[in-house]
Order: C-alpha cells, then structure tokens, then sequence
C-alpha cells in the first residue's frame, strides 16, 4: 500500500496531543518534515514521530519546496491558517488544517478558492465529529429520526479551564477566545446534525468579567491578566434562513456547576437527543415521554479504512488520508467549516456594533 507523505507545520500541542500520534498509528502515513519557528520544538517532534530521514525546518515555506511531500497538517495559531492553507495548496499539496478554519469568512473563501485552482483537498480539523456518540446521532438524523430540526443548542462550558500556554489567551493571534476556540466544535456539531448552513442572522455578546482575576482556580494554574485580551465566555443567538434557532454558549472560565464541552442539544417536530448525559434521544413512545440511552460501548464505522484506531483523531486522519488516495470522501468539508467560521465572525461582530449581523449571499 502506498504510503501519503505528510509534512507537520506547527509542533506544539495539538500536534502533540493529536495529530502527530494519530498519523503514526496509521500505516496510510509517513512523517517526513516537521516544522516550527521553535527548532528545539520541530526537533523533539522529528525523533518521536519521523524516520531516520525526516527533515526539520523552521520556516514552511522551506518545508513546502520539498517536492517528494504530497499533504501537510497545518497546526498553527488561527492568524497563520489561511496564509499557510492557501501557500500548502498553491504548492501542490493537500491540506487538514485546525480548527477553526480561519480567522474569519473571507478568508475561509480564499482558502476554498486556493483549493480549487489547486484541484487538491482540503479539510479541516473538527475531529469531534468522529466520537461513538456524535457519529450515532447523525446517522439518526440522516435517517429523518427527529424531523425538522428547528431549535438547537451549542454548548462548550468551562468553569475554570483557561489554556495559558501558547497564544490562546492573545486575541490578535487566535481572532478570540472560547468561542474560536471551543465554542467552534460544539456550533460544527449542532450544524451537522441539522444539515443546515443557511444563517440568516445572530447576535452576540462576549465577556472579559473574569481575565483579570487572580486566585483563579485554574486546572493550569493562574493566568496571566497581562495577556489575557480574549474573552472569558461568549454567547450567540443564531436564527437560520428557514426559521430555525442555534443557541451558542462557550466559556473558559464561567463561574456555572456543570462544565461541559463540545455538545450539541437538537429538537425536532418527531423527536429531540441532547449529550449531557451521555447520548440521549427524547422522544413519545405510545402517548408517553421516553428518554432512550443508546449503548455505544460496541460497533466500529466501516468507512473509517486502516484508521489504525478507535479514537475520534485515528479516524479524523484516516479519513484525510483516503480522501488523499482518492478512495473516500471527506466528512468535514472546507465549504461547511467555512459556514462555521462566518457564524462566529457574526458573533463577534454582533458584540462590537451591538446590533444584529446579517448574512449576506457572498
């Protein structure tokens, strides 16, 4: 089986804790250039995961000149997605990029445009999507299970889990906090199981009552008030071209009993299923009210080929890894992280004219 020769651009720690051990399981793939404008980083990363062979570099474009790589991750803050998708794909090479996919909607189009003057793929990195649960619920919503899906909720609440490494805090280089950041996956998950990306309008409020605290409680200790210019929570409220509403709540530090991250509530005019307690689907069975547990504990997902694993990211790389061979189609799209991103770039500019933003059909 022919092996798809991967260059890592960015060595921190979503490469780390996700993608470089994802792609090492698979035997699809072979790390063969890692890059960061930390050395050290690049280097650490080469001797766990490359081969005797493997190349280091701390500047991509370096890395992109290097004809014999055929894909690249990109794992680096939000401000560089764009200009490193765009300069991957104008370099013939096939591109996952982290979520979110850019730092706002015109960007996100100058990627989708990159990747269809360069006739290669491109998909983005919402690799909670692929859990047991999230997989299950779309197969129900794909089979109409729940009807029309009118009312949602989008939900990514800490109480007191803020990153204090790298840049998350940095506003400027990640374009905000939770809401970029984590409240991405849950509003990514809400829009799959409706299959609608049609927004009409949202609007939206963000908090900084808490960065400048001290005495935190952080898991990851205190963080720095100095650094911290993202906000500590953010909310949407979202109504969709065809009347139907997305509630969006994110938060790393939120003073709220019952954290929970990356989930979705969905209610249908035949059913409901929310994930707050585990996967639940709440629904009427002979004139009464039924809540159903599906047991998830068994049962793999045929598609997912040489995945190499059963964790969300072993199937997240499996799946750009065929899309690469041309044996399988991508399950997240670039057209609909894009959707994604415009509605968090509503959100946010909803909170700085204190009006609604509309969607616009560009």
């Amino acid at each position: 089986m022919k092996t798809i020769k991967i260059g890592v651009i960015g060595c921190g720690g979503i490469a780390n804790g996700k993608h470089m051990p994802a792609q090492k399981r698979n035997p699809m793939s072979e790390m063969v250039a890692f890059c960061d404008i930390i050395r050290e980083r690049a280097e650490k990363a080469c001797k766990e995961y490359g081969t005797s062979e493997s190349k280091v570099y701390t500047d991509y474009r370096e890395l992109l000149k290097d004809k014999s790589i055929d894909a690249v991750l990109v794992l680096t803050p939000n401000c560089s997605h764009c200009e490193i998708t765009v300069a991957a794909l104008e370099a013939g090479k096939h591109v996952l990029c982290e979520k979110p996919m850019a730092m706002n909607y015109a960007q996100a189009k100058e990627m989708i445009a990159a990747r269809d003057k360069a006739g290669k793929v491109l998909t983005i990195g919402y690799q909670n999507r692929y859990r047991n649960d999230s997989l299950y619920l779309k197969k129900l919503a794909k089979t109409d299970q729940f009807g029309e899906i009118y009312y949602a909720e989008a939900i990514a609440i800490r109480r007191r889990a803020v990153p204090t490494w790298g840049v998350f805090i940095d506003k400027e280089k990640q374009g905000g906090g939770p809401l970029i950041d984590i409240g991405t996956h849950a509003l990514d998950l809400t829009l799959f199981m409706m299959n609608n990306y049609e927004p009409a309008y949202c609007v939206g409020k963000t908090f900084h009552k808490l960065n400048k605290q001290t005495e935190t409680g952080n898991i990851w200790g205190d963080w720095d008030t100095e650094k911290f210019s993202a906000e500590d929570s953010a909310f949407g409220f979202v109504v969709m071209k065809n009347g139907a509403v997305i509630y969006l709540k994110s938060s790393w530090a939120l003073n709220m009993a019952d954290p929970i991250e990356a989930v979705t509530t969905i209610c249908g005019e035949k059913a409901g299923a929310d994930m707050l307690d585990g996967l639940r689907i709440n629904t009427i069975l002979a004139g009464k009210q039924v809540m159903i547990k599906p047991d998830l504990s068994s049962g793999a997902v045929a598609f997912f080929e040489g995945s190499g694993g059963d964790a969300p990211e072993d199937k997240e790389a499996a799946t750009f890894l065929n899309a690469v061979m041309g044996k399988g189609e991508l399950y997240v799209t670039a057209e609909q992280a894009a959707v994604v991103t415009h509605i968090l770039e509503g959100i946010y500019e909803s909170e700085k004219t204190g009006k609604p933003y509309y969607f616009t059909a560009n």
